[in-house]
């Protein structure tokens, strides 16, 4: 197994100290450096009806990046998450598909076996690729195959959630995580990725030595580009069937140790970009204000309250927020309740600029809704800079 270096310990990008209750959800340990603040921030799952009393609560919201376990995490979390509402967009239908073929063809999905889903309260599940593979899905272990979709990050005890899926994998098993890796989110200055909810952000360095301390051993890696690159792994107990740590394995872990995201001043960036974007937002709405033109959005997402609240952006600058659940409609965005709206009603608005907030929707909603581009709108993309799309 390649050696995995520990974070270097030097000065963030905050002034701030950590918070002295702040212990690593991996090991428990104190120290920790903040690589990425936030400011105050709405609940991510909240979307308050207009009748509902303002203020809307807000709690602060900072990324940390644990100094011996290289685990980023969110400092504080005072939240109680709401029951979902989204809707899975078809980007994240087809990478399940894609990744649910790559597991059978390792041989990790076999006919008849047992399995047991961690899925995220976000959407992600893959109980109708595994269902139509004759898989058995299990509420308990013994499992053949464990698969955790963006799940284990909402366990505020990361060192618990792990050792439960451990000990609900068969002695042959394997344990299929799929992760948004840090790596890309600091690649693409992703910083809006932080949010209420999601208590680990995982590095494949740092999680491949998470599992290595519970005696999992990574026996394969996947890349997707998905929310900008995600990462498919796959665990077995040391000893299994499966053999040691596997090339791609070592060579993903080399690569974003060389990256630098195991050193704060590299995970750090991010509260760079997070002033570049929001200077350029600003921006970008002043002069669409200046030039008369309707501005609307799409996709009411958890990153969404994040984006809106850092860049300050008002209802006199966005009219509406567009989203496919129906859960959504008639409610607001937390803060400066902007309306949350239907696609239909989206269209209805004749906007000049729709900002999408969920890069991976774009596909999918210009099929959807190509009277936006027909009657002279453009999408703007915010991934997390603005990014104007040029017209099909």
């Amino acid at each position: 197994m390649t050696d995995i270096s520990t974070p270097t310990p030097v000065a963030g990008p905050s002034a701030a100290p950590v918070d002295p209750a702040w212990r690593d959800r991996w090991d428990a340990t104190a120290e920790g450096v903040v690589v990425l603040d936030l400011g105050m921030q709405p609940p991510a799952d909240l979307f308050p009806e207009p009748s509902d009393p303002t203020p809307d609560p807000e709690h602060p919201l900072r990324m940390v990046l644990g100094t011996s376990t290289g685990l980023a995490q969110i400092e504080t979390d005072p939240t109680t998450p709401q029951e979902p509402r989204g809707v899975e967009p078809a980007a994240l239908v087809a990478q399940a598909e894609a990744a649910v073929d790559q597991a059978e063809a390792a041989g990790f999905v076999r006919r008849g076996a047992r399995v047991l889903e961690y899925p995220s309260p976000h959407g992600g599940t893959w109980v109708d690729q595994l269902a139509r593979r004759d898989m058995v899905e299990v509420s308990e272990g013994p499992a053949e195959l464990i698969v955790d979709i963006f799940g284990m990050m909402h366990d505020a005890d990361q060192r618990a959630a792990l050792l439960e899926r451990r000990d609900r994998l068969a002695d042959d098993g394997v344990l299929l995580m799929q992760y948004h890796t840090l790596a890309a989110i600091v690649r693409g200055g992703i910083w809006n990725a932080l949010r209420h909810g999601h208590f680990a952000y995982y590095s494949t360095p740092a999680l491949v030595r998470m599992g290595a301390e519970v005696g999992l051993t990574a026996v394969g890696a996947w890349e997707y580009p998905l929310y900008g690159g995600t990462v498919m792994l796959a665990f077995a107990k040391e000893g299994s069937r499966w053999g040691g740590q596997t090339p791609d394995v070592t060579a993903m872990v080399e690569r974003e140790t060389a990256e630098g995201i195991l050193d704060a001043r590299s995970v750090g960036s991010l509260d760079t970009a997070l002033r570049e974007s929001v200077a350029a937002i600003g921006a970008y709405l002043r002069d669409a204000t200046d030039r008369g033109l309707r501005v609307a959005g799409y996709g009411a997402a958890s990153r969404t309250s994040a984006l809106l609240r850092a860049s300050g952006i008002e209802a006199t600058q966005v009219v509406a927020v567009a989203d496919a659940s129906t859960a959504k409609h008639g409610r607001t965005m937390p803060g400066n309740r902007i309306p949350i709206v239907s696609p239909d009603d989206l269209v209805a608005l004749r906007p000049d600029r729709v900002l999408l907030f969920v890069p991976d929707l774009l596909d999918e909603v210009r099929r959807a809704l190509p009277q936006v581009e027909a009657a002279g709108g453009r999408w703007v993309v915010l991934d997390p800079m603005p990014r104007e799309v040029a017209p099909l």
